[in-house]
C-alpha cells in the first residue's frame, strides 16, 4: 500500500510539473509571424483618398476605434472622435474578458505614432503589435488578409494624416483560456497580395465583402461562438451593443429573403438612404450595429459589385427578426 501511495504521490508531482510547464510555455509563447517591413510608405494624394475610402466606408475601421453615440440611430460618431478608439467589449456584452479598440492616431504615447508602417500594416493583416504580441481576432485579421499590398499602403498612409490625440484605453483582460488560446489565431502572409481585377465584379465584390468582414456578422455562430459551416451569409446572429441586442439579416439570395428579391438599383439605394444621415434617436428596441452610415460612402460601382458578388452566394431560406426585443 505504502508503494502505491509512493506511485501516485510522484505521478501526481510529474502531472504538477508538467502542467506548470505548460502554462509557462503557454504564458512565454509568441503567435506566428514575421518581421514587418522596414521602407516608409509613401503618402501620396491618391494613395490617402483611397486609404480614407477603405478605413471610412469599406473596412469601417472606425466603427469600433471611434468613440459612439450609443443612444442614437446606428450609433454615429462622436464629433473629433474618429479613430481614437473607445468601443468596449465586456462580460455585461457576453464577451469574456475586457477589451477596448484601440487609439489609430498618431500620437507618439496611446496611439500608433511610434509604430513604423511595417509595424501598423502587419497589425491590420497578421494580428500582432509593434512588439510581437497577438492582438484579439475580435479586430478582423483573418479577412483583412486578403487586403492587397497596394490597400494596406494606402489604409497605412491614411491613418498617419489623422489628427494625434492622447487617449490611453484600458487595459486588455481575456478570461482562461482566451489568453492562451489568441496566440494560436495570428498567421503572417505568406506572399504578395493583389485585389482582383475591377472589371470582374463578381471577384472584385467578393474582395469588398471580405475585406468588410460581411460574412462575420451576417453567419450563425455555435455555443462556441464558431461561425456555423454550410450556413455564411444566412444571419441569425445575435450581436449586442450598448444597451440592445440586434440579430443579423439573411443576406443571402433566396427568393424568400430581401437579397432574393431585390434589384441592383434597390440595393444600391438602401445604402445611399444614409449618405444624409442626421441623427435621431434609436426607437426602443431597434438600433442596430449595421454600419449603414460609413458603408453609404462607397462608390455605386463598388456597392454594384458587392450586389454582384452576394446574388451568387448560396441560397438559404431562413426568416430573422433583426429586432426581436422591440416593444411592438
Amino acid at each position: 500500500m505504502r508503494t502505491l501511495f509512493k506511485v501516485l504521490g510522484i505521478l501526481m508531482l510529474v502531472v504538477g510539473v508538467l502542467a506548470a510547464g505548460a502554462v509557462a510555455w503557454l504564458s512565454l509563447r509568441q503567435p506566428d509571424q514575421r518581421a514587418a517591413f522596414a521602407e516608409p510608405i509613401e503618402r501620396t494624394p491618391e494613395r490617402v483618398a483611397r486609404g480614407e475610402y477603405l478605413v471610412r466606408h469599406v473596412g469601417i475601421c472606425f466603427d469600433c476605434h471611434s468613440e459612439r453615440s450609443p443612444a442614437a440611430f446606428a450609433m454615429p460618431f462622436k464629433a473629433g472622435r474618429d479613430g481614437v478608439g473607445g468601443f468596449v467589449w465586456d462580460r455585461e456584452k457576453g464577451f469574456p474578458g475586457v477589451l477596448v479598440a484601440s487609439n489609430l492616431t498618431p500620437d507618439r504615447e496611446t496611439g500608433l505614432g511610434a509604430w513604423t508602417d511595417g509595424e501598423i500594416a502587419r497589425a491590420i493583416r497578421e494580428g500582432v503589435d509593434r512588439n510581437g504580441k497577438a492582438l484579439f481576432p475580435i479586430m478582423p485579421y483573418a479577412h483583412l488578409r486578403e487586403l492587397s499590398d497596394d490597400d494596406v499602403k494606402a489604409v497605412v498612409a491614411y491613418l498617419r494624416t489623422l489628427q494625434p490625440v492622447r487617449w490611453q484605453r484600458p487595459a486588455k483582460e481575456l478570461d482562461l483560456p482566451l489568453n492562451f488560446v489568441e496566440k494560436f489565431v495570428p498567421k503572417p502572409v505568406d506572399g504578395p497580395v493583389a485585389a482582383p481585377d475591377r472589371n470582374d465584379t463578381v471577384a472584385y465584390g467578393k474582395y469588398l465583402t471580405t475585406i468588410g468582414s460581411c460574412v462575420e456578422c451576417h453567419t450563425p455562430k455555435d455555443d462556441k461562438d464558431q461561425p456555423l459551416p454550410g450556413q455564411e451569409f444566412s444571419g441569425g446572429w445575435v450581436m449586442h451593443g450598448p444597451g440592445f441586442e440586434v440579430v443579423t439579416a439573411n443576406i443571402t439570395p433566396h427568393p424568400t429573403n430581401w437579397m432574393g428579391i431585390a434589384t441592383k438599383e434597390q440595393f444600391i439605394a438602401r445604402f445611399r438612404s444614409y449618405a444624409d444621415y442626421k441623427e435621431v434617436p434609436a426607437a426602443n428596441g431597434r438600433n442596430t450595429l449595421m454600419p449603414w452610415i460609413s458603408y453609404a460612402g462607397m462608390t455605386d460601382e463598388d456597392l454594384g459589385a458587392i450586389y454582384d458578388y452576394l446574388k451568387t452566394v448560396k441560397p438559404i431560406e431562413k426568416k430573422v427578426n433583426p429586432f426581436a426585443q422591440a416593444a411592438h
